[in-house]
């Protein structure tokens, strides 16, 4: 299949050009600018940019990843819908136990290639910092008790969400980066010291900057200006308007260009109504798209989906191309994902086509449209 559009977004470009793509099966043979030498067999109306990867959510249209694979594949449907084409499974703090089972039953899905991943967001975490995640549960990373969790992934975990300042944070990280898994510095109290010698024994992420972590103060900069500043961390942000000021985040992506990952952190009402939710084991009430825990009024992840999350932060004064690679190529590239983020030769066939509002009117997934 070869086709065609006068506004695309190939490979590296760092700007929209004609262009064709020419598809066999799944996968992407060839690209280039300008006409196509053969008739293309369509010619796409809008402009087509790579699918949306998304490596930080816990759900959507009404289900969530802790709940096993039939839910897993509800949430990738509702989000594939509007432009996430690659997701990694991000699951809650939960007994050690109950990590165990829940990894193992998203493994498969791993390995056949549903999902990008998993990632684990707790129970490593800050108490003072916990979020929506249950206090009771959090615990040092015992590194014996991390690599067990990394061995019934089987590679499949690639994140892992971490307080370097808790007993055994540093080993953990080092544990973590020696065997492939991405650790992440977020729901942590670290100063800017801590986070300085995360970074240093290997982590490589900011969960969510700014949220569950101390703010950005002058005389105690903390991890932000840690993570903000080291060129080697790629920085989370969660641009609903309500995580963090989108002036802020454009601000960000400014200071920081290919260093920001746009991602949801969509909970289960995400494409799905307003209502009473669970969030691992935490009751959340949903009103105005806006997800807090029933017990605390704490923000409870959110109702994003990355095409709002790309729109929101264009109309906060973002060059276009800019966030679209914040929700494709540099997501990628943070999870170590080869075969998606870029329209290039050899990656996996799956693109969008945004209509004059940047909505997702189109989505080819695997070299297929989707209806």
């Amino acid at each position: 299949m070869l086709l065609s559009a006068e506004r695309i977004l190939l490979d590296d470009a760092d700007e929209f050009t004609p262009g064709w793509v020419e598809l066999a099966g799944d996968r992407i043979v060839a690209v280039g600018v300008g006409v196509p030498s053969s008739t293309p067999d369509e010619r796409l109306d809008g402009t087509v940019v790579p699918g949306y990867v998304d490596v930080h959510s816990h759900g959507g249209g009404g289900a969530t990843f802790t709940e096993g694979a039939e839910a897993a594949h509800t949430v990738l449907a509702v989000h594939r819908a509007t432009g996430t084409t690659t997701m990694v499974a991000s699951l809650v703090t939960g007994t050690i136990p109950d990590l165990h089972a829940q990894v193992a039953a998203l493994v498969p899905l791993v390995e056949a290639g549903d999902l990008a991943g998993i990632h684990l967001e707790g129970p490593w975490l800050a108490e003072k910092y916990k979020g929506a995640h249950p206090p009771e549960l959090l615990t040092d990373p015992d590194p014996a008790e991390v690599a067990a969790l990394l061995e019934t992934g089987r590679g499949a975990v690639r994140m892992a969400t971490i307080a370097p300042e808790r007993t055994g944070g540093l080993e953990s990280i080092r544990l973590m980066t020696a065997r492939g898994c991405l650790a992440a510095i977020g729901h942590t109290d670290a100063d800017y010291q801590t986070a300085c010698a995360a970074v240093e024994a290997g982590a490589r992420g900011a969960t969510h900057l700014f949220n569950a972590m101390p703010p950005l103060l002058h005389r105690a900069p903390g991890p932000v200006l840690s993570l903000w500043h080291d060129p080697r961390v790629t920085v989370e942000l969660v641009a609903d308007g309500v995580h963090v000021t989108l002036d802020l985040i454009a601000w960000v992506m400014a200071t920081a260009p290919g260093r920001v990952a746009l991602i949801t952190d969509a909970m289960g009402a995400a494409a799905a109504p307003d209502g009473d939710y669970m969030l691992g084991e935490l009751a959340v009430v949903v009103r105005d798209r806006v997800a807090r825990l029933v017990s605390n009024g704490a923000i409870a992840g959110s109702t994003l989906t990355l095409d709002r999350a790309v729109r929101n932060v264009v109309a906060a004064g973002v060059p276009l191309v800019q966030a679209v690679r914040s929700a494709t190529s540099v997501p990628s590239d943070y999870l170590g994902l080869p075969e998606v983020g870029r329209l290039a030769a050899g990656k996996r066939a799956d693109l969008l086509v945004l209509d004059d509002d940047l909505a997702v009117a189109r989505v080819l997934w695997r070299g297929a449209w989707q209806s």
